[in-house]
């Protein structure tokens, strides 16, 4: 009597009290393993087919001990590249001795059940994060030019409505390493002019500037 049977991703026949080397299982060696999925049996004359396992059937065996291979080669090569690539590769196996061919009301063996992971507490909902206010161009400003707008929205100047609000002496305190000489007297104003949406207001008085100084 033998069987062809599935094991560890491959297919065998094999026969009882045969050897066979499957890839490596998990099973520790002494223990004995059930593979139930049988796609043939053949016993004398009768031959059963599975579709595509015979339901029941199963092939018992015992493991024997884990092992390697032998060292397989690889070599690659590209003419005219220069390209040369050699690898050595040993595959983990695993030695079985089939034990025992049955044919129907085989016992599949028992699944581990994993420990139960205790039920995931749910996540205490984080407050959403408040928006960042949506940055303004900063360079509408009469007198201000892109570094120096650059080095507001770092300090964390990045609206017309957050600059309106800081004193022009501060303001100046912050741009201080920025090379030029920077007037930031009516910054704050035309701030204000320009978060209020005053643009026709503030385009008029920007035309009687020179610099951002009046």
């Amino acid at each position: 009597m033998y069987a062809i049977v599935e094991m560890a991703g491959q297919q065998f026949k094999v026969a009882k009290d045969q050897k066979v080397y499957v890839h490596r299982l998990q099973a520790e060696e002494g223990k004995k393993v059930v593979f139930d999925n049988v796609l043939l049996l053949a016993d004398g004359s009768n031959v059963t087919v599975g579709a595509p396992a015979i339901d029941g059937a199963a092939v018992e065996a015992k493991v024997v001990k884990h092992l390697r291979g032998d060292k397989v080669i690889v070599f690659k090569k590209k003419r005219r590249k220069g390209y040369r690539k050699k690898n050595g590769h040993r595959q983990s196996l695993t030695e079985i001795v089939i034990e025992s061919i049955v044919a129907k009301g085989a016992k599949k063996t028992a699944k581990k059940e994993e420990p139960k992971k205790a039920a995931a507490k749910p996540k205490a909902e984080k407050a959403a994060p408040k928006k960042a206010a949506k940055a303004d161009d900063l360079k509408k400003i009469e007198g201000i030019g892109p570094k120096i707008a650059e080095t507001l929205v770092a300090a964390g100047i990045s609206t017309f409505a957050e600059l309106a609000k800081t004193d022009a002496a501060k303001i100046a305190e912050i741009i201080a390493d920025v090379r030029g000489n920077h007037v930031t007297d009516t910054w704050p104003a035309q701030a204000k002019l320009a978060a209020e949406g005053k643009w026709d207001e503030l385009k008029k008085w920007q035309d009687e500037l020179d610099g951002g100084k009046a």
